[in-house]
């Protein structure tokens, strides 16, 4: 892969030197590999984010606690009733008018000393005591049910608590996405960062929900049956908790592993994302060139790195848990040969081997659950390193709004020793310095990568300069808020954008607060009410997703129309016309020179014909202005200008246009 970026600023190209990242991947570009973050301190910021709902979050772990509790103690109660069964069949083989200790000195003398010892530590009865079975049962089955309850109820908080965090989570990422610098967007995939906004934020969601709440309630039952098991027989706890540093490295060690293949399946995912929006974006375009074959050969490269990277990923993480059974299992033949040596020696009890036995099994239980986790909270924290990225970009530079502008601007544009590059050490503008008039029309004409539309970018402030000043009617636009500034300009593009909704919305959609004389009145004055009052629905006609509803022309007057209803001081025309046949751009020029009409005016344009009327032509190379004069003074020159004429109109009668601008040639 080259070691430049190629930058695209519509008619600006920029080569600069770049590190390849994890957001590159394009059509023309493999992904390059892409290491895990430190597992911990993304955890730990991921758990930050339930902080503003740390209330919550406490009743949440203490309904958890209240229901391990009951939990971890039911067993020893169910230990209990099993007592009182064994006890009672027992003492009915008692022979009659011999007492328990007699039995078991009885049993002693024949050789049986192992059921002497556990007979003399039972408490035997005359047949099973009902009532008092009755009585533990019933504990049992309330302890259990409310139990459970309290857990139903730590869901649903959980879930609410979930849901908050990440409704503001979703906030911050889309606010995050409008204070980004416009060179974010040029020199990262789109489809990798609607990946991160997206599919990483649902995946955030699904771990908080599953993974959390489960390993609260899992660490907690583990905590809690290890303080049982002690109080049954620290013996036998002893033997359990060798279960627990070995499933410690088990999961430390394939946890590692699994949390470097998590993180390059979601980055994996968001270049396959990437790859499809490109395809769909520009499907003509391959149609065109017979790239389908091409185009399915890099989608299938994608798609068997996202397999190979999300089977890597659950195959590692799956291991986990069988790995920690197999372990759990382990524990749990060594304290079923060592409990029961230790009931018929009597020195524990037939209810509390029941008990511990139990609790041995509701030990590996939950450390089943915690490596089942695993895998979620690893996918998880994987995601959320890719979001935190995100939401740690740099952002647009901070205003500093000390200035303001008149309600209504003259429009008086001045660079004065302007200069910008994209690249510190590659200057693309350099010491430029022009006046646009109020009213008047400047068009800015060079070959590509003259740094036309860049011109216009650092008047939006879409750029910061890196020296010089530019001024709008004398304040420094750096003095201006942004919000401020950009409400004073309207833009028309070459791509005609439309949103989703009506005619009359996107119309609208240069001023919300519009009436609809206004409105209307724009659609008249750019020539939209003319082919809007033909369809079916007039302005409440829908634009559907690839506005293929209306033609490429009566996209851009919708768009010509939005501009107008904004009323603004200065206007940006950038190639508004480059995309339509010669017939809708004449009416586009219509509408154009309507909305252009007591504005300041800034014009993009390849097509020299657009522009022989404007007022000024700036014509651009290497980011510096070459010449400077109208039409036919820079015909007159026969210089850049000429060149770039000549270029366009070989073979015309070229010295006609420098006599009367009616004979001008059109294209």
């Amino acid at each position: 892969m080259s070691d430049h970026r190629q930058h695209y600023d519509d008619d600006d190209f920029v080569e600069e030197e770049y590190t390849p990242g994890e957001a590159d991947g394009g059509m023309f570009g493999d992904v390059p590999a892409k290491k895990a973050k430190a597992f911990w301190p993304s955890a730990k910021r991921l758990m930050g984010l339930l902080k503003p709902e740390g209330a919550g979050v406490i009743i949440v772990i203490g309904l958890v606690v209240v229901s391990v509790v009951l939990n971890v103690i039911a067993p020893k109660i169910l230990g209990n009733a099993m007592d009182v069964i064994f006890g009672g069949v027992m003492g009915k083989q008692l022979p009659p008018g011999v007492t328990q200790e007699e039995f078991a000195e009885l049993m002693r003398q024949q050789g049986q000393g192992n059921f002497a010892d556990m007979v003399a530590k039972m408490e035997l009865t005359n047949g099973i005591d009902f009532p008092r079975l009755t009585f533990l049962i019933s504990i049992v089955l309330l302890m259990y049910f409310v139990a459970n309850m309290f857990l139903w109820a730590q869901g649903w908080l959980l879930n609410r608590i979930v849901m908050r965090v990440i409704r503001k989570l979703r906030d911050d990422v889309q606010s995050k996405l409008n204070r980004l610098p416009l060179d974010y967007f040029d020199t990262r995939q789109r489809g990798d960062i609607l990946s991160r906004v997206t599919n990483d934020v649902d995946n955030v969601q699904q771990g908080l929900q599953q993974a959390f709440a489960q390993l609260v309630s899992s660490v907690l039952t583990v905590l809690g049956i290890i303080v049982m098991m002690f109080i049954v027989s620290w013996e036998l706890a002893l033997i359990a908790l060798i279960a627990l540093p070995l499933s410690g490295i088990v999961a430390g060690v394939i946890g590692a592993r699994s949390q470097k293949l998590f993180a390059a399946q979601w980055k994996n995912t968001g270049a396959l994302n990437g790859q499809i929006e490109e395809s769909f974006s520009g499907h003509d375009l391959v149609k065109v060139f017979g790239r389908d074959a091409d185009m399915l050969e890099r989608f299938d490269e994608r798609n068997e790195a996202l397999y190979k990277a999300s089977f890597g990923a659950q195959f590692v993480s799956g291991v986990i848990f069988p790995a920690m059974n197999f372990v759990s299992y382990l524990a749990y033949v060594g304290i079923a040969v060592v409990g029961g040596l230790r009931v018929a020696s009597g020195s524990m009890s037939l209810g509390d081997a029941t008990a511990f036995i139990q609790y041995s099994r509701e030990f590996t239980q939950p450390l089943g659950q915690i490596a089942g986790m695993a895998n979620m909270l690893q996918s998880g924290v994987a995601s959320a390193e890719r979001v935190f990225e995100f939401l740690d970009a740099d952002e647009e530079v901070k205003e500093t709004a000390t200035g303001h502008l008149p309600a209504k601007t003259d429009g008086h544009v001045e660079f004065q020793h302007v200069s910008f590059s994209y690249v510190a050490d590659k200057p693309l503008i350099e010491d430029l310095s022009f006046s646009a008039e109020p009213g008047h029309t400047v068009a800015i004409v060079g070959p590509t990568g003259a740094g036309k539309t860049t011109l216009v970018n650092l008047v939006m402030r879409f750029y910061e300069l890196n020296s010089g000043r530019i001024t709008l009617d004398g304040v420094d636009v750096k003095e201006l808020s942004r919000s401020e500034l950009r409400s004073k300009v309207g833009m028309v593009l070459q791509d005609a954008w439309l949103f989703g909704g009506t005619i009359y919305d996107n119309i609208k959609y240069g001023k919300l607060d519009a009436t609809e004389e206004q409105i209307m009145e724009a659609a008249k004055a750019t020539y939209v009410d003319r082919f809007v009052r033909a369809l079916p629905d007039g302005y409440q006609t829908i634009i559907d997703e690839e506005g293929s509803n209306v033609s490429a022309g009566e996209k851009q007057l919708i768009t010509i129309a939005r501009a107008f209803v904004s009323d603004p001081s200065l206007l940006i025309l950038d190639e508004a016309t480059s995309s339509v046949d010669t017939r809708t751009e004449l009416l586009l020029q219509k509408a154009m020179a309507a909305l252009r009409t007591d504005r300041t005016s800034f014009v993009i344009a390849h097509r020299l014909s657009t522009i022989r009327d404007a007022d000024t032509i700036l014509v651009m190379e290497n980011g510096k202005i070459v010449e400077q004069g109208n039409h036919n003074e820079l015909l007159t020159l026969q210089g850049a200008y000429y060149s770039l004429y000549m270029s366009q109109f070989a073979g015309e009668d070229v010295e006609e246009t420098t006599v009367d601008d009616s004979t001008a040639v059109h294209s």
